[in-house]
């Protein structure tokens, strides 16, 4: 394994606004390379309890080994943050004081050329965040439909081009399987008509995202995660996510404004007959942004938005 660096994106801004009390418990739903749960960890004191959760088996023996000074303050799980209900059961905690999320894939697994999330090696076709999972980049271009593959390619990665890039991967695969991220690439730019030669990178890297948000279906699991935290948690506890692209960045802000706005009743009735209350008060109605320093260092923050809500 080679070394795990994953700068950790709105690192003071995430630490500030899950607003930690020394003898809370708060879920890491997305370790990574433990930055952000270093300065949990960190500020616990007493009665304090840090849960981090990662699918990745890199990124838990680099949790494991950077917060084993903290001991008994820290449980690390392996597993899904999309089952953060069953992880707390199972750990027989009732409610949490925070929850963060810093959603998308890690440097680490896109500088690791073998984990075929980057589009700059050659590599197999896999992009699992979790290696135990079935579902793989290879099973999504060599199984799924083409009306399938156009569907995930129009919207996880809102490529104009999809059904000629899906033309080209099913003309590919029936003379082979698809094996490499390298002949994905040369599928995807001897698709792209000749007049948008020069946005073939971006087609590129708007199918590798659609793939890999398919083959880890992350989009499904972010709203559910949501609601699942937020009955568990205490009153005064904070959500905060970090998103990377619109997609996410939708469904975080639509379901804080569902949980926020408590009646579903139709507007035309006179009074509340569904009896839903707020759930949370939104706290940013504008999302914060990596400052300047930040982006100085760290480029890939570029399209990072962080945004947080506390339970009511």
């Amino acid at each position: 394994m080679g070394e795990f660096s994953h700068f950790s994106v709105l690192l003071g801004e995430c630490i500030e606004n899950l607003n930690i009390k020394p003898d809370g418990i708060y879920v890491d739903g997305t370790a990574g390379g433990a930055g952000h749960s270093s300065k949990i960890a960190e500020r616990l004191g007493e009665g304090g309890l840090l849960i981090p959760i990662d699918q990745d088996e890199d990124a838990i023996k680099v949790i494991t080994e950077r917060l084993a000074p903290y001991g008994d303050k820290v449980k690390i799980v392996r597993d899904n943050f999309s089952n953060i209900k069953r992880v707390l059961d199972e750990l027989e905690v009732d409610k949490i004081d925070g929850l963060l999320l810093d959603l998308g894939v890690s440097s680490y697994q896109l500088d690791t050329a073998e984990r075929g999330f980057s589009y700059m090696a050659n590599a197999p076709l896999d992009m699992r965040m979790d290696n135990r999972a079935a579902r793989s980049a290879y099973t999504v271009l060599n199984e799924y439909s083409a009306d399938e593959l156009k569907k995930i390619i129009y919207d996880f990665g809102e490529e104009r081009f999809a059904p000629k890039i899906v033309a080209g991967i099913i003309k590919a695969r029936e003379k082979a399987p698809i094996e490499t991220t390298g002949e994905l690439v040369e599928i995807i730019k001897n698709s792209i008509p000749s007049f948008a030669r020069r946005e073939e990178l971006s087609s590129v890297k708007r199918v590798f995202q659609a793939v890999r948000i398919e083959v880890n279906k992350e989009l499904d699991i972010i709203a559910p995660t949501i609601e699942a935290a937020v009955s568990k948690m205490n009153e005064g506890g904070r959500i905060v996510i970090i998103t990377f692209h619109s997609l996410e960045d939708r469904i975080v802000k639509q379901t804080f404004n569902q949980l926020a706005s408590g009646c579903t009743c139709p507007k035309d009735f006179p009074v509340c007959v569904c009896g839903n209350k707020p759930k949370i008060k939104i706290l940013t109605k504008k999302p914060i942004l990596p400052s300047e320093a930040e982006l100085a260092v760290n480029s890939r923050s570029k399209s990072a938005k962080l945004r947080v809500a506390e339970k009511i």
